[in-house]
């Protein structure tokens, strides 16, 4: 049987020693060895999406992995992919490393440097158990690929974007489709969910960061049964004691939730430490929540490079909300877009404070209006998220056909033909056809404006024209006047290659002054076609020329 293996190393020269000794092994199939965590744990959830059979027996996790130690990369390795054994390779082999190895749930150490024969019976252990593991699991094509629902981060740009709200109506979205949901406040020092919610409560995130182990019984005990259905994981009530919540509390809070709810909405605030930097890189979606403002879009700008800087997302891997969207906005979604590099929902809130403000005020965020345009929008996004039902905002048709009948049960035709205009889909008004027809409008608005300013650049050419004909006609005339000393010459010369429009209401003046011959010459501007209406405005030339035969 052949066993495939899959290295972990962060060091270049690690990895080609590792998979060099890997590829020797009897049966041995190693895969090309991934640089980081975060590729790790991205390639095994790809693999286990297709099928657990798809996922290697054996991950042979370097000491010298990140940016995640690599203990707790084994942990959450482990609980995801339980049906995958992990072996660490470390120049520590001593016993108290060996006992956290396998309290994290590491199946093997490998002491540096590597030996063939301890690393094959490392990594034959590790096979084996992963193979006994999921001939109990009767893991086949349609068996999944590790425990857990859909992890979804809630952060905002900068502060007063509307991060809470969206993270509240995105869990209560979720419910309301039948799934079993969490609500974590992971806003450590100002969390306000409990604030919008009503709700009194005595247990927080942080008597959960000291466990070590926490087991369904513990975790039941931390979180809040909501009147509405949530489960509730709140911020402390004394903002320091959030710094009691490392990032690797963080993980093993969110590995524990992710096997209990379906979906598990973390509000990760604005304020970026360790734990909620773990939250956003466990996350299966990363959601940043921005306004239309200059300032809004900078700092969402900084903050996805700071992910980035510490490899905790990727731009392309982020999904921004733009939140408070008006169409006279100079800032819109696309060029949000472009400027932070991440993908942008196709659902965007509409400014709706005074919608919103009596709930807000009351502390009781769930019971905003079903008709409200704000909560429309936020439950449309949950769809588009896949958050409340299979297939939805996939673009699947079952999805599209799943969302349609919520909306009208929950809103009515009205309602719903409101959801489809958000999703872009056919009837709202919205898609190929709606856009084009908003630009054909927007465009006819603009037509009067274009047509005057092209008025004004051809007048101001006829002005132009009009004086350099004059000038011409004078320096003709003057010319003339020097060789035939005569004013009559002077002045039929001067209109002679006048254009007809302008030469019939030329006026020219020809005088000699001491031995020199002036000429005037005085044209009429006409007004945008030569030759119909001139304006009431004369435009003089000059010009002058020395009489011939004189000294």
């Amino acid at each position: 049987m052949t066993t495939r293996i899959l290295p972990a190393a962060g060091d270049p020269d690690a990895a080609r020693s590792l998979t060099t000794l890997l590829s020797q092994l009897p049966d041995a199939e190693p895969a090309p060895p991934v640089p980081d965590s975060t590729a790790l744990l991205d390639t095994l959830a790809r693999l286990a999406g297709e099928s657990v059979a798809d996922l290697p027996e054996v991950v042979v996790v370097h000491e010298r992995i990140g940016p995640v130690p690599a203990l707790d990369l084994i942990r959450e390795t482990v609980l995801r992919f339980p049906a995958v054994g992990v072996v660490l390779v470390s120049a520590d082999a001593g016993p108290q490393l060996f006992q956290a190895a396998m309290d994290a749930g590491a199946r093997g150490l490998a002491a540096l440097p590597l030996h063939y024969e301890e690393l094959s019976a490392r990594v034959q252990g590790a096979a084996q158990w992963a193979a006994g593991v999921r001939r109990h699991l009767g893991a086949g094509p349609e068996a999944p690929g590790g425990p857990g629902g859909t992890v979804v981060s809630v952060t905002g740009a900068k502060g007063g974007v509307g991060t809470t709200v969206t993270a509240v109506q995105l869990a209560l979205a979720a419910h309301a489709s039948g799934r079993s949901t969490a609500l974590v406040d992971m806003d450590l020092q100002s969390g306000d969910i409990a604030s919008y919610l009503d709700v009194q409560f005595r247990r927080s995130v942080v008597d959960l960061a000291q466990i070590s182990d926490i087991s369904p019984r513990v975790l039941q005990d931390a979180v809040c049964d909501h009147a509405t259905g949530l489960g509730l994981l709140l911020a402390p009530a004394d903002g320091e004691r959030g710094e009691e919540v490392t990032d690797r509390a963080a993980r093993q809070i969110v590995s524990s939730l992710r096997t209990r709810y379906e979906v598990v909405v973390i509000d990760c605030g604005t304020q970026m430490n360790g734990a909620n930097a773990a939250a956003v890189e466990m996350s299966d979606t990363a959601l940043m929540v921005t306004t239309p403002d200059v300032v809004a879009v900078r700092a969402a700008k900084r903050l996805v490079r700071l992910w980035d800087r510490l490899q905790i997302r990727k731009a392309e891997e982020t999904l921004t909300l733009v939140n408070r969207h008006t169409r006279a906005t100079e800032i819109q979604p696309p060029l949000v877009e472009r400027i932070t590099g991440t993908r942008v929902a196709r659902t965007a809130v509409p400014a709706g404070f005074k919608e919103l403000q009596p709930s807000v005020d009351a502390g009781r965020l769930q019971d905003l209006d079903d008709r409200s345009s704000v909560k429309q929008a936020l439950w449309a996004l949950a769809a588009e998220l896949g958050l409340t039902g299979d297939a939805a905002g996939t673009g699947g048709r079952s999805g599209r056909g799943a969302a349609r009948g919520r909306a009208l049960e929950k809103y009515g035709d009205r309602g719903a033909l409101s959801l489809r205009r958000r999703r872009g889909l056919p009837g709202g008004g919205r898609g190929r056809g709606g856009d084009s027809g908003q630009v054909a409008v927007e465009f006819l608005g603009l037509v009067p404006l274009l047509a005057v300013v092209l008025i004004l650049c051809w007048q101001c050419a006829l002005l132009g024209y009009t004086y350099s004909l004059a000038g011409h006609a004078a320096d003709q005339g003057a010319r003339t006047a020097t060789a035939a000393r005569s004013a009559g010459a002077c002045e039929t010369a001067a209109v002679e290659d006048l254009p007809g429009a302008w030469r019939s209401g030329a006026s020219v003046n020809c005088v000699r002054e001491d031995g020199l011959w002036k000429a005037h010459v005085g044209l009429r501007v006409p007004v945008l076609f030569p030759g119909a209406v001139d304006f009431p405005v004369t435009v003089n030339g000059g010009a002058g020329a020395a009489e011939e035969g004189r000294p």
